[in-house]
């Protein structure tokens, strides 16, 4: 079985997942968005946490929605405002992920994200979630993708 591992990192937690991942086999696909969020934490936080929460998506540099060669698709996002990262959104709104199995991998300070994951099984009824509460300082967590 072929897998794949679409993801946004902006602090590393994102990347820490994708090392463990690619260790088990996994395909990477890191997705970076044209225009970089603010380096001041305090506006990231303001400017990604209100687009999120307004689902907006990000213009992405270079990706590729491509994943017939794939049958198994993990995406992986952090938690913005209770939402998926906006680049992410995009990745789903490009990608046909239909006929595939997919695990969303959340990652977030919190270790939950009750809003994303409804919205998630709204859309991909038969998808898997995971939350890692920040697998880059707490290693951990990646413990949990023993699952995948």
């Amino acid at each position: 079985m072929s897998r794949i591992f679409i993801y946004f990192s902006d602090s590393g937690n994102g990347d820490a997942v994708a090392s463990c991942l690619q260790e088990k086999g996994f395909a990477i696909r890191k997705v970076i968005p044209k225009k970089p969020l603010p380096k001041s934490f305090v506006l990231k936080i303001l400017q990604g946490g209100f687009s999120a929460g307004i689902g907006a998506k990000s213009a992405l540099k270079d990706y590729d929605p491509d994943v017939s060669a794939f049958d198994e698709i993990v995406i992986g996002s952090p938690i913005w405002n209770g939402q998926l990262a906006c680049p992410v959104n995009t990745v789903l709104d490009r990608t046909d992920l239909s006929g595939k199995k997919i695990t969303f991998l959340l990652y977030s300070g919190s270790g939950a994200a009750p809003k994303a994951e409804s919205k998630l099984k709204t859309s991909f009824p038969d998808a898997s979630v995971i939350h890692l509460t920040s697998p880059l300082s707490h290693p951990e967590e990646l413990e949990k993708l023993s699952a995948l």
